[in-house]
C-alpha cells in the first residue's frame, strides 16, 4: 500500500507540473519581397563636447607622447571603432552644438579663442578639436560625418559658410580658407542637422516657430551644381511629442527636408535617474519600461509621417538614444560618466531590434554617446581603454548592416511585470546568411522559444550569447573582459524549427546558413 500511495503522489505531482508548464514562445521568421533593407546607419554613434567624451577621451592632443594617437585621436579608440564598422558619427552636439561656432575651431590652434561649455560642467575648452579633426577622423573610420549646425545662437550665413568650407571644390572664400588651413579636397559632408532639440536647449521654440526657422535655414543649404547632395535633418520631437512631428510634416515642404529627428532616453525620473551600477530590481524594471517605450514612440511618429508623406520621402532619424543614469561621483571631470552593465545590453538589444523592425522609415540612429558619456561603447582612464557591454552588442548586431529585413511575428510572448519578455529582429545578408537577434529581459527566468524558419533554406545554426551572472556586472579597468560574447551551442534545429532556451537577462544572435 505504501508503494502504491507513493506512486500515486508522484504521478499527481507530475501532472501538476506538466499542466503548469509554460508553452514555448513562438516566433516565425519569413521572407518578404517588399521588406526594406536595414540601413547600416541605424548603427551610428554620437560624440558631443560633454564631460570626457572629446577631451581626455577621444582626443588627447597631437603633442601627447604617452598615448599613441593620429592627429590627436587615440589609436586604440580608432581601432575599436573600425572593428564596429561604424557607419556614421554625429558631432559636435547635442546642446553644445547650439553654442558652438565652427570658425573658432579651424586655423592655427594658437589663434583659436576659448569657449566655456555652459551646458556641461562650465569647463573652458581651447577649441583644439575642430572641424578638420572630426572630418579627418571620419575619413580614417570610413564613416559618414553628421554635422549638427548652430541654429540656437548662430546665423544662416554661418551655416552656409560651413557647408561651403566642407563641400565646395571650386574657388570661394570658404574653400580658399580651407586650403589655407591645409585641406585641398573637400570632405563632401552629406548629413546636416538643422539645430538640436530646438524645443529645449536649442532655443525653447514652439513647433510652429521652428518650422519657419527650419524653412529659412534649409533654403540656403544646398550646394552648387554637381557637388555633394546635402541631406537636411530637422530637429525633431522628444519621446511622445507627436504634435512636433505633425507640425513639421504639415508645415515644411518635403523637398526642403530629408529627415526628421527623434530623441528618447531610457530615463524613468529625470530628477532621480538612479545609479549606473548599484541599482535594484525595481529600478531595472522602470528603466526597461522606459526603454521599451521606443516601440510605441517610433510607431506613432511613423504613423504621422505616413499621413503627410505616404511615399516615404522623409526619413526618421533617432539621432539620440540610450540609457541615462546618475553620474559616477568618484570620476574626476566625470560629467555624465556612467558605467555600462548587463542592463545596458538589454536596452541596446531591444531598441536596436525596434529600429530594425521599423527600417522602412528609420534610416539612421545615433547611440549616445561614444566615449565616457552615457551609454558609451568605450571608456578611458588616462592610457587605459576598455570596451563596454554595449560595444559588444553593437559588434554582434553589425551582421544586420544593410541586410534585408526578415519580418518576424511573436506569439504567446511571456511578460515580466507587464513587459514583453522577448524581443526579436531578423535579416538576411547578401551572402544568403540569416541572422536572428533575440533578447530576454527577464532578470531571473530562462524562457523557452521556438523559432519557425521552415520557409527559409537553413540547414545549420550557430550563434553567440552576451550575458553575465548579475544584471549589475560590467567591464572595469581592473577586469575589462568580465562581460564578453561567448559561443552559444544550446539551440536545436529540427524540421524547420529552432528550439532554444534563452537564459535570463541575455542577448543571443543566431546565424543560419
Amino acid at each position: 500500500m505504501k508503494i502504491l500511495r507513493y506512486t500515486t503522489i508522484t504521478a499527481a505531482l507530475f501532472l501538476i507540473t506538466f499542466s503548469n508548464a509554460q508553452d514555448p514562445i513562438k516566433i516565425s521568421v519569413q521572407e518578404d519581397a517588399e521588406a526594406p533593407i536595414v540601413s547600416k546607419h541605424i548603427y551610428g554613434h554620437f560624440a558631443e563636447h560633454l564631460g570626457r567624451c572629446i577631451y581626455e577621451g577621444l582626443y588627447v592632443g597631437e603633442e601627447n607622447k604617452i598615448i599613441p594617437n593620429t592627429e590627436g585621436v587615440r589609436n586604440d579608440i580608432i581601432a575599436a571603432l573600425k572593428e564596429l564598422d561604424i557607419p556614421n558619427l554625429r558631432w559636435p552636439g547635442g546642446c553644445f552644438a547650439d553654442t558652438y561656432h565652427w570658425k573658432d575651431g579651424v586655423g592655427p590652434k594658437e589663434n583659436r579663442p576659448t569657449i566655456v561649455n555652459r551646458w556641461w560642467g562650465g569647463t573652458t575648452e581651447d577649441n583644439s578639436f575642430g572641424t578638420h579633426n572630426f572630418l579627418n577622423l571620419c575619413e580614417v573610420l570610413e564613416a559618414e560625418p553628421y554635422l549638427s549646425a548652430n541654429v540656437g545662437s548662430g546665423t544662416v550665413q554661418e551655416l552656409i559658410d560651413w557647408v561651403q568650407y566642407t563641400n565646395h571644390d571650386g574657388i570661394s572664400p570658404m574653400a580658399d580658407w580651407r586650403r589655407e588651413n591645409g585641406r585641398e579636397e573637400p570632405w563632401k559632408v552629406k548629413y546636416w542637422g538643422v539645430g538640436n532639440e530646438t524645443w529645449g536647449c536649442g532655443g525653447n521654440m514652439t513647433a510652429e516657430y521652428y518650422a519657419d526657422i527650419y524653412r529659412q535655414y534649409a533654403t540656403f543649404m544646398p550646394g552648387w551644381s554637381g557637388e555633394t547632395e546635402v541631406y537636411r535633418i530637422a530637429s525633431g520631437a522628444s519621446e511622445d511629442d507627436y504634435h512636433w512631428t505633425e507640425t513639421l510634416m504639415k508645415n515644411v515642404p518635403h523637398e526642403l527636408m530629408e529627415a526628421v529627428a527623434l530623441h528618447d532616453y531610457a530615463v524613468f525620473d529625470w530628477n532621480d535617474k538612479g545609479p549606473s551600477i548599484n541599482f535594484d530590481e525595481e529600478i531595472y524594471f522602470k528603466t526597461m519600461e522606459q526603454a521599451l517605450n521606443m516601440e510605441e514612440y517610433v510607431a506613432k511618429h511613423i504613423e504621422i509621417m505616413d499621413k503627410y508623406d505616404p511615399e516615404g520621402k522623409v526619413d526618421l532619424f533617432v539621432d539620440e538614444w540610450g540609457g541615462w543614469y546618475d553620474a559616477e561621483p568618484e570620476v574626476a571631470n566625470g560629467v555624465l560618466f556612467q558605467q555600462n552593465t548587463i542592463r545596458d545590453v538589454m536596452i541596446a538589444g531591444t531598441v536596436l531590434n525596434t529600429f530594425n523592425n521599423h527600417a522602412r522609415r528609420v534610416k539612421m540612429a545615433n547611440l549616445a554617446q561614444m566615449v565616457n558619456v552615457l551609454q558609451a561603447v568605450i571608456l578611458t582612464d588616462e592610457e587605459k581603454m576598455i570596451k563596454t557591454p554595449t560595444y559588444h552588442v553593437m559588434h554582434m548586431y553589425k551582421v544586420h548592416h544593410d541586410a534585408k529585413l526578415l519580418p518576424t511575428k511573436v506569439e504567446d510572448n511571456m511578460e515580466y511585470r507587464g513587459l514583453p519578455v522577448v524581443s526579436v529582429s531578423a535579416s538576411k545578408d547578401e551572402a544568403g546568411k540569416v541572422h536572428i537577434s533575440l533578447v530576454n529581459i527577464d532578470p531571473e527566468k530562462n524562457v523557452e522559444v521556438e523559432v519557425d524558419i521552415s520557409t527559409l533554406d537553413i540547414k545549420k545554426i550557430e550563434g553567440n550569447i552576451l550575458t553575465s551572472e548579475k544584471l549589475q556586472d560590467h567591464n572595469s579597468f581592473d577586469n575589462p573582459e568580465k562581460v564578453t560574447p561567448k559561443e552559444f551551442k544550446d539551440s536545436k534545429l529540427k524540421k524547420g524549427k529552432i528550439s532554444i532556451a534563452i537564459p535570463a537577462h541575455s542577448l543571443i544572435v543566431l546565424q543560419g546558413s
